[in-house]
């Protein structure tokens, strides 16, 4: 099951959504690979710090952040990759690396990658390193309202 403030979140917004049960899998594409999803509809959630405060960058798995890019495309002074022990005590009851990309939830800044809005679906990590959750990137969209910005590279 989703953690339960992500379940809760959805429910109480009545968005269609599927959970989708893989086995154990710590890296994007072995995620993919178990639970028979696209790289291009498997969003990954990167930790990141804008100018110290923490925010989430949300893309393809099948891609990375392009830092400089997301500085430039922000105006902000600095951006760098969190480390796991700078974030992990900020997502109660998720798994280190398997938080959902729901910022808003975390009073966090969501920057999502424009190849995403291309799917209509999309599958992200729900919590824990065995389940995804899978719903229609529009709901998404208008459930964070991410800034989307062109941060990606291959």
């Amino acid at each position: 099951m989703p953690t339960k403030k992500l379940k809760d979140f959805l429910d109480k917004e009545e968005v269609e959504y599927v959970s989708i049960q893989h086995s154990q899998a710590f890296t994007m594409s072995k995620i993919a690979h178990s639970a028979h999803i696209s790289g291009k509809q498997l969003a990954k959630t990167v930790m990141i710090k804008v100018d110290g405060k923490m925010a989430m960058a949300v893309l393809p798995s099948n891609e990375h952040v392009e830092l400089e890019q997301l500085a430039e495309l922000t105006g902000v002074g600095s951006i760098a990759l969190a480390t796991e022990k700078e974030f992990k005590e900020l997502f109660p009851g998720c798994e280190a690396g398997a938080m959902p990309p729901f910022g808003n939830l975390y009073g966090m800044d969501v920057f999502v990658s424009p190849h995403l809005q291309k799917q209509e679906l999309i599958a992200f990590n729900a919590g824990s390193h065995t389940e995804l959750v899978q719903l229609a990137y529009r709901d998404f969209e208008r459930l964070v309202q991410p800034k989307v910005l062109d941060f990606a590279g291959l």
